[in-house]
């Protein structure tokens, strides 16, 4: 999995702290009640958006979750959450993105937007906001990429001007995942010109349907729509709508993103096409698809003990921003080389109408995205040495 000039990569992992999860005694309860959830709600129309599923929207899904009690599973009972362990919603989450389900519409409100109005938020917001969160019916998006900021995201130009009503903001926000379903955007903003460029920012919720918001939506290779740009022309928002104190933008999208880059999505992106290469292959398998299969695995397990090792030091209220990162960078490297590993070992025409070449034909197109979402693989190396002391 590693490469031998990841000479820093390596050295992170030789410092990784393990923090296990205590072992839960219902978790075998939980997956068997989730497995029956997915046999009656999960849609069965096209097995290809299995792939990169917590990219895909479904809204009916996504409330039929919530109401099952799937969503907001560690937030307080008086927000519309169900206060269950992490391990419970670890557990949770890493089935339904091996089970390829449509997540994608709750997705960000869950991972990010949820908790961090929990740690960060006023009682408003989280009056406001948690309950539609949890009932999977109301959704969030995250507004931290600006044309021409590229991966300096202290760069950012969209800017807040405070008046006495509230803010006004003005800008513009690209490649914003699901802007086009969301109720809000937490975004990050410019909100004291001529400062330090961290100590300017803060963070603002901003209702997508108020007067001066045009989002536009950004089509895919496939066709399909994720992505969006979202303009702010004079758009006006209350004193409510700041997100913690003003300034303190920089350090709630560190924490946030810490939240965004160590989950089971960070390794589970291809899970789809391993199990179809499984499941194809059967009993009777060729020697060397038995070899990349073993191969494979055995690094998404230890993917996986990484990553729950993170959520562990986030559930204990630590940082761990360089185990974050080490996450992502390791994880993006395992899903991308998985369909490339795949290719190598099967007779498969892409142009075939079986499920397996569908899934490989997509992931081999969509796989050198994963390194971007979320942070490059240059800006997270980045962190890491920095964490290692390296620079």
């Amino acid at each position: 999995m590693l490469l031998p000039n990841d000479w820093h990569i390596n050295r992170a992992v030789q410092t990784f702290a393990v923090h296990p999860f205590e072992a839960a005694e219902n978790a075998q309860a939980i997956r068997q009640d989730l497995r029956a959830f997915l046999a009656e709600h999960q849609p069965q129309d096209d097995p290809v958006r299995r792939a990169n599923c917590w990219t895909e929207f479904d809204p009916a899904f996504s409330k039929a979750l919530g109401a099952a009690g799937y969503i907001g599973m560690l937030w307080p009972e008086n927000y519309g959450g169900h206060e269950r362990g992490p391990l419970e919603r670890y557990i949770v989450l890493e089935e339904l993105l091996a089970a390829g389900a449509p997540v994608g519409a709750h997705w960000i409100a869950d991972r990010q937007t949820g908790p961090l109005l929990l740690r960060y938020g006023t009682e408003g917001q989280r009056e406001k906001y948690l309950p539609g969160f949890a009932a999977g019916t109301m959704y969030a998006c995250i507004g931290l990429s600006e044309p021409g900021s590229g991966s300096d995201l202290a760069s950012v130009r969209t800017s807040a001007r405070r008046t006495d009503n509230g803010w006004v903001i003005n800008g513009q926000k690209v490649w914003t995942t699901g802007a086009h379903i969301s109720h809000a955007m937490l975004a990050l903003v410019r909100s004291e010109e001529g400062s330090e460029r961290q100590a300017g920012l803060s963070q603002f919720l901003i209702d997508l349907d108020l007067p001066g918001v045009t989002i536009r939506p950004i089509i895919d290779m496939f066709g399909t729509h994720h992505f969006n740009e979202v303009f702010f022309e004079d758009v006006e928002i209350p004193h409510g709508a700041l997100v913690g104190a003003e300034g303190e933008g920089w350090k709630q999208a560190t924490a946030e993103l810490a939240l965004e880059r160590s989950g089971p999505e960070r390794y589970l992106s291809s899970h789809a096409l391993l199990v179809e290469l499984i499941d194809s292959a059967g009993p009777d398998a060729p020697p060397e698809v038995v070899a990349t299969v073993g191969r494979l695995v055995s690094e998404m397990w230890t993917l996986r003990q990484m990553s729950m090792s993170v959520a562990a030091k986030l559930a204990g209220g630590e940082d761990p921003a360089v185990e974050a990162s080490i996450v992502k960078d390791l994880g993006n490297t395992f899903e991308q080389e998985l369909p490339l590993a795949i290719q190598a070992v099967v007779d498969a025409d892409l142009a075939d109408d079986t499920v397996l070449a569908k899934l490989l034909a997509t992931l081999l197109q969509v796989s050198p995205s994963f390194s971007l979402r979320g942070g490059t693989r240059e800006i997270l190396r980045g962190i890491i040495a920095r964490g290692l002391g390296l620079r």
